[in-house]
């Protein structure tokens, strides 16, 4: 079958060597590795993670939903602020619940069934993610509990939980456990669990992962704690392309634009808030002598829907496919329909390298959005 555009398009054999790599670290280091839904929740793989994983966390009903139902599991839940509303539906589908404040879990403890694990998310206040989108461990970060404002831990909390990486290595990890020692380590030996959350990208290629394995280790073992990564961009990192199409090449000024079916700020929106530049499957992101120069547009009505150069060997023309690469992690979840672009349709390159396509999105997809 032919790849439709625009599409993403997951790689089966791609997917699963990261996940025998997650799969090697959690089964050496005796941690338990769950996927992050906020970076990957292309449901339709989950028959494969679940050979590899035994869960998942959820950062909203939503989410929940979508690990009872597709995971076939409750799942490891911390919502930045839960309702009166949603709250209880939300407990009944959780193993975990992580609060992201004392407020909040004097509002809901009394609501939480003894069944589920209660934990509190801390802010050790130490990162080494530069771009402050990303950077949830300021003082005066709106995410997690500081060592100032945790004098001793409440009844029933069994976990602290802690998620200030961003595609890190190893080494930021062991940076933060110090940190989260010196703030926190008096309330180590009364918790049972504390979750390290993502950011650890273990899949990465130069990532030492046998690092990773011996601080994991030795932190368990000092503090007998059953210990719980949740990435998201692990699991998919480098597993799929956006595959696109030129529809027209406009030149103003002197600089040449190839227009594509796609759109940075509906497909891709990490492009224009990082900003993050993505590679080419043909093409470079760097200037190379004698090739081709085009700004990259996308289809939206919005002026700054564009990144600036790429360069090809040979000069574009419409119908010629563009495939941005590692289009995957961080960025299905976040597409939206603005303008009523067209979201792109989402396939499967099977592992006998047959294209599978799994879903298409049409005019009911948009409308059913907005009322």
């Amino acid at each position: 079958m032919k790849i439709p555009s625009p599409c993403f398009v997951l790689d089966e054999r791609k997917l699963i060597h990261n996940l025998q790599v997650i799969d090697k670290v959690q089964k050496k280091a005796g941690v338990e590795i769950i996927l992050a839904f906020k970076g990957f929740a292309m449901w339709s793989s989950f028959p494969i993670l679940k050979k590899y994983i035994g869960g998942a966390t959820a950062s909203s009903l939503n989410e929940a939903k979508l690990c009872n139902e597709e995971m076939r599991t409750k799942s490891h839940t911390y919502c930045v602020a839960f309702s009166d509303e949603e709250f209880d539906e939300i407990i009944s589908l959780s193993s975990y619940v992580t609060f992201n404040s004392l407020s909040q879990y004097k509002k809901f403890v009394d609501r939480v069934p003894t069944d589920v694990s209660i934990g509190l998310r801390i802010n050790p206040e130490w990162s080494d993610v530069e771009t402050d989108l990303y950077n949830p461990s300021s003082p005066v970060s709106r995410l997690g509990i500081t060592k100032e404002n945790l004098e001793e831990l409440p009844d029933r909390v069994e976990g602290l939980h802690f998620h200030v990486l961003c595609e890190s290595d190893s080494y930021a990890l062991e940076k933060v456990l110090i940190s989260v020692e010196k703030r926190f380590g008096v309330f180590l030996s009364q918790i049972k669990w504390i979750n390290m959350g993502g950011g650890h990208l273990m899949t990465r290629e130069g990532y030492n992962v046998n690092h990773l394995i011996k601080i994991l280790s030795r932190f368990k073992d000092k503090h007998e704690l059953n210990v719980i990564l949740e990435p998201g961009s692990a699991f998919a990192w480098n597993t799929g392309d956006l595959h696109t199409t030129v529809l027209d090449i406009v030149e103003n000024g002197g600089k040449k634009t190839a227009i594509f079916d796609g759109s940075f700020t509906c497909h891709m929106p990490d492009c224009l808030e990082m900003p993050y530049r993505p590679k080419l499957d043909a093409g470079s992101d760097e200037q190379i002598e004698k090739w081709h120069p085009y700004r990259l547009g996308g289809v939206s009505c919005l002026a700054g829907d564009y990144l600036d150069d790429y360069w090809f060997r040979n000069p574009l023309s419409v119908g010629d496919s563009i495939i941005f690469k590692d289009m995957i992690h961080y960025t299905m979840v976040k597409t939206s329909t603005f303008n009523g672009v067209k979201h792109p349709s989402i396939g499967i390159l099977r592992e006998n390298k047959k294209f599978e396509l799994v879903k298409k999105f049409g005019y009911n997809d948009f409308k059913d959005r907005l009322s």
